[in-house]
């Protein structure tokens, strides 16, 4: 309970002014907890942060799942999921804790780890789907679901970093939809 209150807390706050401009005394205040209280759950701020981030994934990829869910065609089951990730990147406390601030906090290493852990499976099986249904010549998916959440990746870095995010998401759409297209057969 105590954990959840500090997870729900920080979150609000890191969403709003960013990891730099969130004091741990802020945080503990809020969440009407102690110091000591924040120590027992988390190392530091910046293991706070980290579970806050892990947090955003983890629903992200529940998001998309639902979406995705039933969808037995592989093109629309690959078009969907990259569509809600799209739309997920506009949301401004998914943009500054997930894209503007986990790379500098965590070290881009760390970032990409926890983004392949949460989004490589959905990546894996819309990949596999297209595969079993033709849709895509066989080969290793591994490698290629590495390339496309990098792109995915790139992506929602250029939305989170646009003036206008929703502006972006629409350019980007078109050419990420365009990539997925070249790697299917006819």
């Amino acid at each position: 309970m105590t954990r959840a209150r500090l997870l729900r807390v920080s979150r609000g706050l890191f969403a709003k002014r960013g990891y730099a401009g969130v004091p741990t005394e802020e945080v503990v205040r809020r969440a009407k907890v102690t110091r000591g209280a924040l120590y027992h759950h988390f190392r530091d701020k910046r293991d706070l942060f980290r579970a806050v981030h892990e947090q955003l994934e983890q629903e992200l990829v529940e998001s998309i799942g639902e979406e995705i869910a039933g969808i037995e065609d592989a093109r629309e089951l690959l078009a969907t999921g990259v569509r809600s990730f799209l739309d997920a990147c506009t949301d401004p406390a998914l943009a500054q804790i997930a894209l503007l601030d986990a790379p500098s906090v965590l070290g881009w290493a760390e970032w990409r780890e926890v983004d392949a852990r949460y989004g490589m499976g959905l990546v894996r099986l819309g990949l596999e789907a297209a595969m079993e249904q033709g849709v895509m010549p066989r080969q290793d998916p591994e490698p290629l679901a590495h390339l496309v959440l990098a792109a995915l990746g790139e992506a929602a870095l250029l939305i989170a970093n646009a003036d206008d995010p929703e502006v972006a998401r629409r350019e980007v759409e078109a050419p990420l939809m365009a990539l997925l297209d070249g790697l299917q057969k006819g």
